[in-house]
């Protein structure tokens, strides 16, 4: 059984085919790039993913040798992100799903991101952090649903590392290049900013007003500043993870979504698994990011578990789907 999932959340259109043992046959993708010190502006990034999601569907089948008539089920990303993205994948999977036929399955996007993740890792039953710019949160399996242990109050990490980037001038987005300047810290010279844990939850709101006024007003090294914002989130982060993973006993603990790629974050989550003897699991940085295999291997195991489709006139999106309100069938 082949899936091909359509991914169209944010800035990256991208279409992928997976076969029921989770073999990757392709992962076709583009990504909108937004001007220097500008953040994704849904209609621009939407009229992106208009112009290239005949040719990166086209890559995806070419690159698995398959056409539409071998795909048995499309799987699309219904939520959550941003509307007007969304619904370019929409339509192109309804057209589709419609001319040739085939069963259509609504995927959330946050849980395409663990599946993968879990999958790809060979994590059984872990603890997750999901990091990105749509999502902060920790989650645990629990009767039925992903449980959430502690989530942001306010950004995400992600929103974090983007908005201090774009008062910086950089593009969008900006986490590369924020670890990159952490990185050349010559000295590591740490200034204490704002660092708000409450229970299991974090606030990145006023760190991130603290490190762009460092950076603007103050005249700090940003290659510092860089490295103390980094230093500071990263900590609440795996504060809040090592809590977690206490409190739920969690012999493995796994991080997704597109910040996963950053190897700060990993070595202080690392560390925090150690002294709670957890593994410790991150998602191959292929795959970090939004992507159409997230979204095909978990409309398969949806699909398997439980035949969910959806008519080709009610397939719709949710811009602010929540994961812990997705009944996922096909774990124990």
């Amino acid at each position: 059984m082949l899936c091909l999932g359509i991914e169209s959340t944010a800035h990256t259109f991208g279409c992928a085919v997976v076969d029921r043992n989770g073999k990757v046959l392709s992962d076709a993708r583009d990504a909108y790039k937004a001007p220097e010190g500008k953040g994704i502006h849904p209609r621009e990034a939407s009229r992106h993913h208009i112009e290239v999601s005949s040719q990166v569907l086209r890559q995806a089948l070419e690159d698995a040798s398959a056409t539409m008539k071998d795909v048995d089920i499309i799987g699309y990303s219904a939520g959550p992100g941003l509307g007007p993205c969304l619904r370019v994948g929409a339509v192109v999977a309804r057209t589709l799903a419609g001319f040739y036929k085939k069963p259509l399955v609504p995927v959330n996007h946050a849980l395409g991101h663990i599946e993968l993740g879990a999958m790809l890792t060979g994590a059984h039953d872990p603890l997750v952090l999901l990091v990105s710019g749509g999502h902060t949160m920790i989650l645990a399996f629990s009767h039925g649903r992903w449980r959430v242990f502690g989530e942001t109050l306010d950004i995400t990490i992600g929103q974090l590392l983007d908005q201090f980037g774009r008062a910086m001038g950089f593009a969008s987005p900006c986490g590369g290049k924020v670890e990159q300047l952490a990185g050349e810290s010559q000295q590591k010279n740490y200034t204490q900013l704002p660092y708000v844990v409450k229970g299991n939850d974090v606030s990145f709101s006023g760190l991130l007003t603290a490190a762009v006024r460092l950076a603007q007003k103050d005249k700090a090294d940003l290659s510092d500043v860089c490295y103390s914002l980094q230093e500071t989130s990263f900590a609440m982060l795996a504060e809040a993870v090592e809590r977690a993973l206490s409190f739920t006993g969690k012999r493995e603990m796994m991080i997704v979504g597109g910040v996963s790629a950053n190897r700060r974050l990993a070595s202080m989550l690392e560390s925090a698994c150690a002294r709670q003897d957890s593994r410790f699991f991150a998602c191959p940085i292929k795959f970090a990011g939004d992507n159409g295999a997230q979204i095909a291997w978990t409309a398969l195991l949806d699909y398997a578990a439980t035949k969910n489709k959806v008519a080709v006139k009610d397939a719709s999106v949710t811009q602010s789907w929540r994961l812990d309100t997705v009944n996922v069938a096909w774990r124990n």
